[in-house]
């Protein structure tokens, strides 16, 4: 017997919106997102958080300096990270087209080695699981990520990082997950007494 899991915040429909709720909601749904759900529901009940953190979430996604091909690896890199299955679920298919190998994603799902396509791909996993780790970056490894991809690349993949620990670390507190039938991929499970 299935239960239906209620969120934790409940999703605003546009009726029960404040004035300056709906109009978020409609910048939101006007631009290439084209939806408010995930992360963006729960911000929305905060308006002086939901506009700005949309607004960067917009330049990370869809406006850096990284090719589609890099940026998604690394907002997978971050889902894998932190165990969010709803930002899996959201970026498996968006990494996919970009040209991310099912084996590479497979391996890093499995937490497997991964057959990585190119070298940038390892490149970028290799410096935020030393991010994560160290909490800082060497100047070796520094030197090398500027090399492949440029201060810009290396300024906004930080901020892809960043953005994305903020949408994790909100997918897991208010419990979102990938809609009633979708996969759980990641194995996440309710942390029962913490």
């Amino acid at each position: 017997m299935s239960s239906t899991r209620l969120p934790r915040v409940p999703i605003l429909e546009p009726a029960q919106m404040t004035p300056e709720q709906k109009r978020i909601h409609d910048v939101i749904t006007s631009g290439p997102r084209g939806q408010v759900r995930g992360p963006l529901a729960v911000w929305l009940h905060r308006p002086a958080l939901a506009e700005p953190a949309q607004a960067l979430g917009r330049y990370c996604r869809f406006e850096t300096s990284l090719p589609a091909r890099l940026s998604e690896w690394a907002i997978l890199i971050l889902a894998r990270h932190w165990r969010s299955d709803f930002e899996w679920w959201a970026h498996k298919p968006a990494a996919l087209k970009a040209g991310i190998s099912t084996e590479m994603i497979e391996a890093l799902r499995d937490g497997r080695p991964i057959p990585y396509g190119n070298p940038d791909e390892a490149l970028i996993h290799e410096f935020l699981d030393v991010l994560h780790a160290e909490r800082a970056i060497g100047q070796a490894l520094y030197d090398r990520i500027v090399h492949v991809l440029g201060e810009a690349g290396v300024i906004d993949l930080v901020g892809i990082a960043g953005y994305y620990t903020m949408i994790s670390m909100t997918l897991n507190v208010f419990d979102i997950r990938p809609p009633e039938g979708k996969p759980c991929e990641l194995g996440a499970t309710e942390q029962e007494g913490h």
